[in-house]
């Protein structure tokens, strides 16, 4: 078609530079698994490349922490950052293995849909769902992305986050979603000292309208919080005088999920 432009880079030789340079730093860790350890010749000979780009490459996942110098032979090792990604990974296989008859279970008791959140960042990402009877037609929560301060979820990962984490966060600004989204750090403040004190989180209308939910904290075996089971429908099913109770079942439901993640052993 006349007149149509590419973007920047796009199909061209920027594009495919850039996932040549991916594809390369991905072998370097390979090699680097390999190996055990390795220089910067040994890589570039590995690679096929000159030492210049080796070195740059590995400049950079040094600078991402997933590899480290040993300064004293100047070898070259996987770093601390790759155990990181590999412990978040295995977390969220764990949990949705272990969270499958527990999120059952929980959802044919009470005729509700369940979920199981992890934190991501500024959001909890619901990576299973059970639906109980009652639930045929409601929503599909896997996979989506919802704020901290206005779902269950959230507010339990808020709740248990180090101080400086959680007032990180707090900081920014709270979009309100319905008139009942809580705006305000200081009222959400006061919202989290009540989810630690119960041993769970309650939402009323703050996400969406005719939506309620509870949740509670899921831990690992040192004790941090690593997932939220949460029940979620509508709020005639759901009422405010019965969250309370929904709540301490959740939260049963939780704790047996963290002594299947080694809690309490």
């Amino acid at each position: 078609m006349t007149g149509e432009r590419k973007q920047p880079g796009e199909n061209g030789r920027g594009a495919t530079s850039a996932v040549q340079s991916v594809d390369r730093a991905v072998s370097v860790l390979e090699i680097l698994a390999r190996h055990g350890e390795a220089g910067v010749t040994e890589i570039a000979g590995e690679l096929g490349v000159h030492k210049s780009t080796a070195f740059r490459l590995l400049g950079v996942l040094e600078n991402r922490g997933l590899v480290t110098q040993t300064k004293d032979r100047g070898k070259y090792h996987l770093g601390a950052g790759v155990l990181r990604l590999a412990g978040a990974a295995a977390v969220r296989l764990d949990i949705s293995q272990e969270g499958v008859p527990v999120c059952r279970e929980l959802a044919d008791e009470l005729g509700e849909t369940v979920n199981i959140a992890v934190l991501d960042d500024d959001a909890a990402v619901n990576i299973m769902q059970a639906r109980g009877t009652a639930s045929v037609t409601a929503q599909n929560w896997l996979g989506r992305r919802t704020p901290l301060h206005a779902t269950a979820g959230g507010k339990v990962f808020l709740a248990h986050l180090p101080p400086a984490v959680r007032e990180g966060h707090l900081a920014r600004p709270l979009r309100r979603f319905t008139e009942r989204t809580i705006t305000t750090a200081a009222e959400l403040r006061g919202e989290l000292e009540t989810v630690v004190e119960h041993g769970y989180a309650a939402t009323l209308e703050e996400l969406e309208l005719g939506l309620a939910a509870v949740a509670a904290p899921v831990r690992s075996h040192d004790g941090t919080v690593i997932a939220a089971i949460s029940v979620s429908g509508p709020v005639y099913r759901l009422r405010a005088d019965l969250l309370p109770e929904l709540g301490s079942r959740t939260a049963t439901a939780a704790a047996g999920l963290s002594r299947r993640m080694g809690y309490g052993f």
